[in-house]
Order: C-alpha cells, then sequence, then structure tokens
C-alpha cells in the first residue's frame, strides 16, 4: 500500500517573513526545538532556512544578527513535494538534491515539512537515525 506525503510530514510549519532578523529565527528555532523553519513572504513560500545556515550564512561572516535577515541565510532554490504525492517521491527528491528537509506546499502555500527524520521514524523506527531523530535535545 502506497504511503504518501501527508501521513509522516511534521504539519503547521512554522514560518518568518524574510526581514526577521538571524537572532530572532535563532530564538523561535530553540524555543520550539525546530531544525528549520520556512520563509515566506505573505503567503508564498520562499525559502528554508536551517540551524546551520544560521551559523554558515549568516553568524560565520560577521555582523550583528539582529541587523542580519533571514533572507540572506535561507536556502532559496527549493524541492517541494505535495501532501499527495507518494512518499517514496519525496526519497527520490533527498536523493537526487541532497537535502535533508523538504518543504510541503498545497496549491503553492506551504503546508509542512517532510525531513529525513520523520522517514527515519516510518521507515526504520530502531535505526540509530530513528533513534536520534525521536530524542529530546540535552540543553
Amino acid at each position: 500500500m502506497a504511503q504518501y506525503v501527508r501521513d509522516i510530514m511534521t504539519g503547521d510549519p512554522v514560518t518568518v517573513e524574510p526581514q526577521t532578523s538571524v537572532a530572532a529565527v535563532a530564538r523561535i528555532m530553540r524555543d520550539q526545538d525546530l531544525g528549520a523553519v520556512l520563509v515566506t513572504d505573505g503567503d508564498h513560500l520562499r525559502g528554508l532556512v536551517t540551524d546551520r545556515d544560521l551559523v554558515v550564512r549568516s553568524i560565520a561572516d560577521g555582523g550583528d544578527p539582529d541587523e542580519i535577515t533571514v533572507a540572506a541565510a535561507c536556502s532559496d532554490d527549493l524541492v517541494t513535494v505535495r501532501p499527495d504525492e507518494e512518499l517514496d517521491h519525496a526519497v527520490e527528491l533527498m536523493r537526487e538534491h541532497a537535502v535533508r528537509r523538504i518543504p510541503v506546499v498545497d496549491h503553492d502555500h506551504p503546508v509542512g515539512i517532510v525531513s529525513l527524520g520523520d522517514l527515519a521514524m516510518e521507515r526504520d523506527s530502531g535505526s540509530a537515525l530513528g533513534d536520534i531523530s525521536v530524542a529530546k535535545p540535552n540543553v
């Protein structure tokens, strides 16, 4: 039986506007225990930013994290899937584009994110990646 993206995606994604500061996004990620948020311009998906993106694309270059906007740190060359697409297609896209997260869009509106961790939990919950994906961070 086919599985669909909607069955395992994390719904109701956290979104921020492009002009949001890198520091504000980092606080959102910390407070909500997230590794990625979607960047939207109104209701249109513009990009995806990960905790790693914040460090590598903005903090490492210097400057004030309260002044640097997330627009400079986000990935804007996105691969997306629809919630009604088969999960195998999402896996193929992750492999082909070497990405760990794919935004899920419905009629051009972001409705979720499917991640490598979600896939690990669904396909092999006893794997090391599956265990890591459900573990709470030691903060």
